[in-house]
């Protein structure tokens, strides 16, 4: 029996010729063998068998372009019922799959890899587990990758960890892309999204592109999305990371950045840390302050040296009573802030304590002075 090279191999013979003898002597093989193999290329291929389910494959293939390939065969059995459909459910679901595949294979969207030049983009998203959010960022030319952990989403808390992975970096890339977070989205007019006013007074102070993804298209930010699940397979869930322990949380995650970004990287075949220090070099400048995020909370310094945040007091040197300080927290920490200078800085404390440094007193507490 000829294979099917040898096959072709007649068939070509014969074209070339015209006569099944010549084939023959070409191929070393004899004319009725050449004759069974030229009139079983040209055998015209039989029709389709008939289906049960031909009656109703209009109704079915109207109903998945309808939904968009997404309606279930399950769903559309009672409405092929009623049209006639006599069938197995298991035959129906035959004739569902096919007519979806058709459909994807009629409206494929055209995707192709992603091009990405030094200094062009920044891919960032959220992901969490519970209460715990972490904040993910990757460089797309160079795949460095960073991560903050937060125990909230908002809009201020984006922005200031965004200005973080900047200062890592030790730049800004022309354009930032994320999804369409409700926190930076400010409406949608004709499909396209308008930034809020925070986030464009922030990407103008860092002289950056803001930019969306399409709606419900994760697959157009896939560097950021492979990142969080990583993040959560390989970190958050093997080091039971809570939302209790922030400080220790990033510490941890900074390690972990430090590591991942040392190692090649399976779809670069590179380093990330080393193609950072090639890609450093067209990035954007950081401004030579970090910009002014979220609500301003002052306070001023009492007669006791203190301020008063969150029903708890905090200390400072005594130059600054009576003056208006700026009070910041992040990672479970405040910090007092004077013309842009920490002056102080402690842990957060519980409603009605009081932390307290003895150095903002010139040294540690007297002994009481009382009468015997």
């Amino acid at each position: 029996m000829k294979s099917v090279r040898e096959r072709m191999d007649i068939i070509a013979a014969y074209r070339e010729v015209g006569t099944y003898r010549g084939a023959a002597a070409i191929c070393g093989t004899t004319a009725k063998t050449v004759k069974r193999a030229v009139v079983d290329g040209e055998r015209t291929t039989p029709k389709d068998t008939p289906h049960n389910f031909d009656s109703v494959a209009d109704i079915v293939a109207e109903r998945v372009a309808k939904t968009l390939g997404r309606i279930s065969a399950k769903r559309l059995l009672p409405v092929a019922r009623t049209a006639g459909y006599e069938g197995s459910a298991r035959n129906f679901r035959r004739l569902v799959a096919l007519a979806k595949a058709k459909w994807r294979a009629d409206n494929h969207r055209g995707r192709r890899p992603g091009v990405w030049s030094p200094g062009d983009m920044l891919v960032i998203d959220w992901g969490q587990i519970g209460s715990l959010s972490v904040f993910c960022a990757v460089l797309a030319w160079s795949r460095f990758r960073f991560v903050c952990f937060a125990d909230n989403q908002r809009s201020d808390t984006t922005l200031a960890t965004l200005a973080a992975c900047f200062e890592t970096l030790g730049g800004v890339p022309k354009t930032v892309l994320s999804d369409r977070m409700g926190c930076l989205k400010g409406a949608t007019v004709a499909n396209v999204v308008v930034p809020t006013a925070d986030y464009v007074r922030f990407a103008t102070h860092y002289g950056f592109r803001p930019d969306f993804c399409e709606g419900a298209d994760p697959e157009s930010k896939g560097l950021v999305e492979n990142l969080v699940g990583y993040v959560k397979s390989d970190l958050m869930i093997p080091e039971e990371l809570s939302v209790a322990e922030l400080a220790t949380a990033n510490a941890k995650g900074a390690a972990w950045c430090a590591e991942v970004n040392g190692q090649v990287h399976s779809e670069i075949c590179a380093v990330p840390a080393e193609r950072l220090a090639d890609e450093v070099e067209l990035l954007g400048v950081l401004p030579s302050l970090r910009a002014r995020i979220g609500r301003l909370v002052m306070r001023k310094v009492d007669r006791l040296s203190c301020v008063r945040f969150g029903s708890a007091r905090y200390s400072v040197p005594t130059r600054h009573v009576g003056r208006q300080v700026e009070v910041r927290v992040a990672d479970g920490v405040v910090q007092v802030v004077f013309l842009g200078e920490v002056i102080a800085s402690h842990p957060v404390v519980s409603p009605g304590e009081a932390s307290v440094d003895d150095d903002h007193y010139g040294g540690a507490r007297p002994a009481p002075a009382r009468a015997v």
